[in-house]
């Protein structure tokens, strides 16, 4: 094992002394015309640079793998015996050094995990009860623990602020350049940098369970996840090389050649196919880490390249998930009680719209938190039915006062209709079952969607839907807004599924794109589930993609470079059959020998390479969004 450690870590040097050896033999033949000289150079550098490839041969071998490298050394082999010295040093020196070409690219496109992890701090320092502070290996830091964080360090931990306030970056796990402002009660991950402030955080996840942790885990799994072009080709290369030493053997039947069957040998190393397919994806992977799009492995690649139907929910998704309340329309004489009531009901539940009317009724000054709810019942779908300091109390939509036996007057009725018509999402609330308030909330839509879904269609998506609980007036106005081929409202998760189903069932390729909590039936179906947020373990799980920046610029960026990995890998493929092809045909016709054929092979390979790397420096991402708010407007009977 020793011995193997030593040749894997000093094979570069193997192949530059290979190289030094090779223009010490032409200096000595053409310079110096000393032929010993040359013969002997070329001999050591063969043997130099054919010990790591028999080594590799070998170790192959011995799990049952014909591999390229057997190819190769059985070339050398075969040129020391016909007294191909030459022959064999450039041989074995091309391969090595297309080897290193590929470790480098390997290397180059890793680099956005080695960032990642460097990061990472070290220590923390931790806050103790009587105001001390400790500097520990990070390792130390347990779940409860109080740290202290100030200007220019790295949070090195999931948490929440609980003294303090500052501007931090967070581009690590969001891919957002632009600072953002934490105060006390926000949650902050590791490896953001604080750019001005003190902060307090009490540690809720540490170490390889932090989000951070989680990022760099996916990315590495990731890239050493294979695609189906990669695995078909790994299958083809353990038929490929027997049917190569097969061919070699015929020819010399055949011919009587054995300086011909040792270069079919060498010429036949399929190295440009073996490699193209994972440098690309693992380029692509990298490109995408950097802009905090995390891809699920080169699969992923591939089936989301082939996505033509996009469907999209709606809150916190097409919109910006910052609903506030725009409308209320009252019906009892007693409106400040029926918006507490409303705001004790709604605390009981964790959606946008609920936060919402918490919000308003907060800013108004009204009493809530107090309230007893002695009896609550969420119906899926509908809203929820609880029982708050002796009112019985409906919140919800129309098919909650339906299910429970209430009407609407014409005029109510005329109202619910006005508020959604102006694009709002409708809150409906009885008090001991007469009607007490309507209240419109409004999510402000993205600006960048409308532009975001050109460009999808730009890139090939022929389908664009929205799936969404809410009803259908106020998805009939935002789908107006930023042109959406189809609309699905008023739907209970397990019917967004449906639809999806329905979607596959006629031939559709779909991607599903929610916030990777609610929506994750939805995205678990879909052919590629993209979650939009930042960061939750429920989306970096359930999810194949993650757009850590919730940003649709991410979601267009991800779709081309998903496209363009395959296209590359495409590419690739087609180069390294092409040239193998044209080089036994050459070989066939006596225009091409084992030198210029082995120069054209491994310029194949660089090739591949540097086509690959392309994809490093793919895309540009706009990271900024401008924010916008809704003031509310209230009526009264």
């Amino acid at each position: 094992m020793k011995f193997q450690a030593y040749m894997q870590h000093h094979q570069n040097q193997y192949t530059a002394l290979s190289a030094i050896l090779i223009a010490a033999a032409y200096l000595s033949q053409f310079g110096l015309h000393y032929q010993q000289g040359y013969t002997a150079a070329m001999i050591a550098a063969s043997i130099l640079a054919a010990i790591p490839i028999m080594r590799r041969a070998y170790q192959a071998l011995r799990v049952g793998v014909i591999s390229i490298e057997l190819l190769v050394s059985i070339a050398v082999i075969g040129a020391f015996l016909i007294g191909e010295y030459n022959e064999s040093a450039i041989v074995t020196f091309l391969f090595l050094f297309g080897s290193y070409l590929e470790q480098r690219t390997l290397a180059k496109t890793r680099d956005a995990i080695k960032t990642l992890t460097e990061l990472t701090p070290a220590t923390a320092e931790l806050l103790h009860s009587d105001g001390t502070t400790e500097t520990v290996d990070l390792d130390d830091v347990e779940k409860g623990d109080h740290v202290l964080v100030k200007t220019g360090a790295t949070v090195p931990v999931d948490g929440t602020i609980i003294n303090g306030a500052g501007y931090l970056n967070e581009a690590v796990i969001t891919g957002e350049s632009v600072p953002v402002t934490k105060q006390t009660g926000d949650t902050v991950f590791t490896g953001s940098q604080v750019h001005n402030g003190t902060l307090t955080i009490e540690a809720a996840k540490v170490g390889d369970d932090t989000t951070f942790g989680k990022i760099i885990e996916l990315v590495e799994d990731a890239q050493d996840a294979k695609s189906k072009t990669e695995s078909f080709i790994d299958r083809f290369a353990q038929y490929y090389t027997p049917a190569v030493l097969i061919i070699a053997l015929i020819v010399y039947l055949t011919t009587q050649n054995f300086s011909t069957a040792i270069t079919v040998l060498v010429l036949g190393c399929p190295g440009a196919l073996v490699i193209g397919a994972p440098v690309a994806n693992v380029a692509g992977i990298g490109n995408g880490a950097k802009r905090g799009i995390l891809l699920k492995g080169g699969a992923v690649m591939d089936d989301f390249s082939k996505i033509d139907t996009f469907m999209f929910d709606k809150t916190g998704t097409l919109t910006m998930g910052n609903t506030a309340v725009t409308q209320v329309k009252t019906y009892t004489s007693n409106s400040n009680m029926a918006l507490s009531l409303l705001a004790g009901a709604e605390k009981l539940s964790d959606h946008p719209l609920g936060k919402a009317v918490i919000t308003y009724v907060a800013d108004k000054g009204l009493a809530y938190q107090n309230l007893t709810v002695t009896d609550n019942n969420t119906i899926k779908g509908q809203g929820l039915v609880a029982d708050i300091s002796g009112h019985h109390v409906l919140v919800g939509n129309q098919a909650l006062l339906t299910a429970n036996h209430i009407a609407l007057t014409p005029a109510q009725k005329f109202d619910l209709a006005e508020i959604q018509n102006d694009g709002n999402s409708v809150i409906i609330e009885t008090v001991d079952d007469q009607l007490a308030l309507i209240v419109g909330v409004a999510d402000v839509v993205r600006p960048e969607v409308k532009t975001a879904l050109q460009a999808l269609h730009g890139h090939g998506a022929k389908h664009l839907v929205m799936l969404t609980g809410d009803n259908q007036a106020t998805a009939n106005s935002v789908a107006a807004q930023i042109g959406i081929d189809e609309v699905r409202a008023e739907l209970l998760p397990e019917q967004k599924v449906a639809v999806i189903k329905a979607a596959q069932a006629a031939g559709r390729r779909v991607a599903f794109v929610g916030d990777g909590i609610n929506d994750s039936p939805a995205i678990a179906t879909a052919d590629i589930g993209i979650a939009m947020g930042s960061g939750t373990d429920v989306a970096i799980e359930t999810s194949d993609v993650v757009l850590m920046q919730s940003s649709f610029q991410a979601l267009v960026h991800a779709f081309a470079l998903a496209k363009k990995t395959v296209r590359v890998t495409k590419e690739n493929i087609a180069l390294a059959i092409g040239v193998v092809i044209f080089l036994l045909v050459g070989l066939i016709l006596g225009v091409i020998y084992m030198a210029s054929g082995m120069f054209v092979h491994e310029t194949s390979i660089l090739i591949v390479i540097l086509n690959a790397m392309r994809l490093i420096r793919f895309g540009k991402l706009p990271m900024t969004q401008p924010k916008q708010s809704a003031t509310p407007v209230e009526n009264h009977p």
